[in-house]
């Protein structure tokens, strides 16, 4: 619709603004008048009309086959869209239209903003199947008028007031026909569902909804007088109620056809089952979260022991061996510490990798410097948490291995994200510009308790490839190939 309107149009910004949030609501009207509507612009040079919405009901058969946006069709040709443009009312004379051997009633509806006439509604109800209106289709089809009396008036939709189409009620879910001081006239056999839910016993019609509802509800003092007030009509709102063990959406909007105010159209929708399955996966994230937050506290609990024991120990090995285990158990608290703070189980690497280098570098024998290139991007806990573990155990021997005490050097981590969505990659090297492996080195098949750490986890569990090779000019670099579930686009 923008690229149509500024194409074709004169309209600007805040006209467009308004257009936007009449096409919000009018899925309600299309529902309601069951009936097609299209949104006719006039061009800028005010010899055609432009097409630039176009809206299907939900409760009839449709009268366009077709998508009509994006088509323009000269002045002239449609008389009703010409005398509701210029005249700026509403415009149903004529005889049905035949279209591909339906009949077709057509109505032209003027959309009015701060006094003018920015285009016009094509309202097409397909006539095939009239029969017989019932007291719910005559509630639908007055309501439908009284909002297409407000729309060419400039009084809908309401300022500020733009609804989500998919998580506000419709006319199906249920609807309700207030008087003006708020009665029952009518409600739709959805909606007297909805309110046994909560517990009402008698019918709806001929009681004040907004009492009704505040009776219902559980007593909060004050609340109670609030939410008759809200449920009354009096002005446009979107609320909840839960009572009972139900809870129902209520979406309040007032009906002022002719600027007074004549009653309410509430739409209400029975969302007790969501709620509950919404609180059960709150519960169950909250709980995860928790445990992961435990399991990090428990671990730094290990670490901390496991230096003061480092430090109780003289020989130097022994010491050497448990400040290793401290850096292990510290990478696995690393990955749990951010699961912790996460909805799922999928954690942003590249936090954890940088957290990983500066853990790291504090061994660094000499003036180390470390850095990270490229992204690992969002990987699942069971890949995190192993590969934190191997990426430890990499730079902890690049540092220990590669450089001696007071040599200056660099250890650089790259990641790339690579492969087809079926079949996505991680591929990270590791690479120092230190001493270079020893002559005749094996990385497969040396002993040291790190190299067979990083084997076993990147072989084994994360199902990749591992290789440890001289770098091009100076110093060793170490290969990893991992498959990993493609990041959501």
């Amino acid at each position: 619709m923008n690229d149509l309107v500024r194409q074709h149009t004169a309209l600007d910004g805040s006209d467009l603004e308004w257009l936007h949030l009449l096409v919000s609501e009018w899925q309600l009207l299309s529902d309601l008048s069951f009936a097609d509507l299209v949104l006719w612009i006039p061009t800028l040079d005010g010899t055609r009309y432009v097409s630039v919405a176009q809206m299907r009901p939900n409760t009839g058969p449709t009268s366009y086959q077709d998508d009509m946006v994006g088509h323009l069709v000269p002045r002239g040709r449609r008389p009703m869209l010409d005398a509701a443009l210029d005249e700026g009312r509403i415009v149903r004379e004529g005889d049905p239209e035949w279209r591909e051997e339906v009949p077709v009633r057509v109505e032209s509806i003027p959309v009015r903003r701060e006094g003018r006439v920015l285009g016009v509604i094509a309202r097409n109800t397909n006539l095939l199947t009239v029969r017989t209106p019932s007291r719910l289709e005559l509630t639908y089809l007055q309501s439908a008028s009284d909002l297409a009396q407000m729309i060419a008036a400039g009084t809908f939709p309401f300022p500020g007031q733009q609804v989500d189409m998919d998580a506000s009620p419709r006319a199906g879910d249920g609807l309700v026909r207030l008087d003006a001081d708020g009665t029952v006239q009518y409600a739709s056999p959805n909606a007297l569902s909805a309110y046994h839910r909560l517990g009402l016993a008698a019918d709806l019609v001929g009681h004040h909804l907004g009492e009704t509802t505040a009776q219902l509800a559980p007593s909060r003092g004050p609340v109670d007088e609030g939410l008759a007030k809200l449920a009354s009509g009096w002005a446009p709102r979107e609320f909840e109620v839960e009572a009972n063990g139900g809870v129902i959406q209520l979406r309040v909007i007032p009906l002022k056809p002719k600027g007074t105010h004549i009653g309410s159209l509430v739409l209400l929708r029975d969302v007790t089952e969501l709620r509950r399955r919404e609180r059960e996966l709150i519960t169950k994230d909250a709980t995860i979260r928790e445990i992961h937050h435990r399991v990090k506290n428990n671990l730094q609990t290990v670490a901390a022991l496991l230096r003061l024991q480092a430090r109780r120990i003289g020989s130097a090995e022994g010491r050497e061996a448990l400040e290793e285990a401290v850096r292990r158990v510290g990478s696995i608290a690393i990955v749990h510490e951010t699961l912790s703070q996460n909805l799922d189980e999928r954690v942003e690497f590249d936090e954890i990798a940088d957290r990983v280098l500066a853990m790291v570098a504090e061994i660094s024998p000499g003036r180390v410097h470390t850095r990270r290139t490229g992204r690992f991007g969002v990987l699942d806990a069971e890949v995190a948490t192993p590969l934190s573990m191997v990426l430890t155990e990499l730079l902890q021997n690049a540092l220990e291995h590669g450089f001696g005490p007071g040599e200056q050097g660099t250890v650089e981590v790259t990641a790339v994200r690579g492969g087809t969505r079926a079949d996505a990659r991680l591929l990270i090297s590791v690479q120092d510009d230190g001493r270079g492996l020893p002559e005749g080195f094996d990385p497969h098949r040396a002993g040291n308790l790190g190299l067979q750490i990083v084997r076993t986890l990147v072989e084994g569990e994360l199902g990749g490839r591992f290789d440890m090779v001289p770098a091009s000019e100076r110093g060793t670099r170490v290969v990893l190939d991992l498959p990993v579930r493609p990041e959501k686009p």
